[in-house]
């Protein structure tokens, strides 16, 4: 029996009494002792790594960014770069491209502006549904893009004049004139690559042979074509017009489809539905531009 028992044995009255107190105490302090640690003291916290915060969103830029720039006077270098490199998404149909001249930007940022916004139109996000041909249930004119999916061509206005004068006149007495088509903007808002697969789906009744596939003229703030009409375009073609020859096949009711090769020079081109050429407050034109 250890040594401290015997001492306890022996110690006697009022001293063994509060020996005993003592040692009640101190096993009443070893038994509390870890709850009293667990209740008063903090948690222990797992050491992580170095907080960092989100990085902040980049700003999208847009038409009205670019005007701010411009007004405080930032030059037009830094205003490109910043354009080129800084995600944007910009207006550039023929009313905003008016505005932004107005405003006092020059070519070379509007060109910039509209070249970002091509690079939206062609690379369309691959999770889309593409569009199979059966799905193509409304009248306009269709290109397939990358991934395969038949994208409709956003039509621009077009204003039609006469020439002025009688070019020559055809069988049963129809008059044929040359027909001046404008289009407002020196450049269309998408640009494709060749080969392209075009689509047209057509009205009730009407082929593909009365569309006429046009390449234009470029002036400094519009685009311009001439073609040979009676009431309804052909392609006539002449060394003198915009007419490009093209021979789309019916695939399917009221569908044809052509493709654009290499045989096709670049620059800025549309289809022309028909009709088109007996409206002179407006009509439509689906352009696009062909690049290297």
């Amino acid at each position: 029996m250890p040594a401290f028992c015997f001492n306890l044995f022996e110690i006697q009255g009022p001293g063994r009494i509060k020996f005993m107190r003592f040692l009640l105490l101190l096993s009443l302090l070893f038994i509390t002792l870890p709850v009293v640690a667990q209740s008063t003291g903090d948690a222990p916290q797992l050491i992580e790594g170095p907080q960092t915060s989100p990085p902040p969103k980049t700003a999208v830029m847009n038409n009205d960014s670019v005007l701010r720039m411009a007004k405080a006077g930032l030059g037009e270098d830094l205003i490109l770069q910043t354009i080129n490199t800084q995600p944007g998404k910009y207006l550039t149909d023929a009313d905003s491209l008016v505005a932004l001249k107005n405003a006092g930007l020059s070519d070379r940022v509007v060109s910039a502006m509209m070249n970002k916004s091509r690079r939206q139109l062609t690379n369309v996000p691959e999770t889309e549904k593409p569009i199979e041909l059966s799905d193509v249930n409304e009248i306009g004119v269709y290109y397939k893009d990358r991934a395969g999916r038949w994208t409709a061509i956003d039509p621009e206005i077009v204003h039609i004049k006469s020439g002025g004068f009688i070019k020559s006149t055809a069988t049963h007495g129809i008059i044929k004139q040359d027909r001046n088509g404008r289009v407002n903007g020196r450049e269309s808002a998408l640009a494709l690559k060749r080969p392209i697969e075009i689509l047209l789906y057509t009205p009730e009744g009407v082929a593909a042979t009365e569309y006429t596939f046009v390449r234009f003229r470029l002036n400094s703030s519009n685009r311009e074509f001439r073609i040979l009409t009676g009431g309804v375009f052909h392609s006539t073609g002449g060394a003198d017009r915009d007419e490009v020859p093209f021979k789309p096949a019916k695939t399917a009711p009221r569908t044809y489809q052509f493709t654009v090769d290499n045989t096709v020079a670049g620059g800025e081109f549309g289809i022309l539905p028909p009709g088109t050429g007996n409206v002179t407050n407006g009509g439509k034109i689906y352009t696009f531009a062909i690049v290297e």
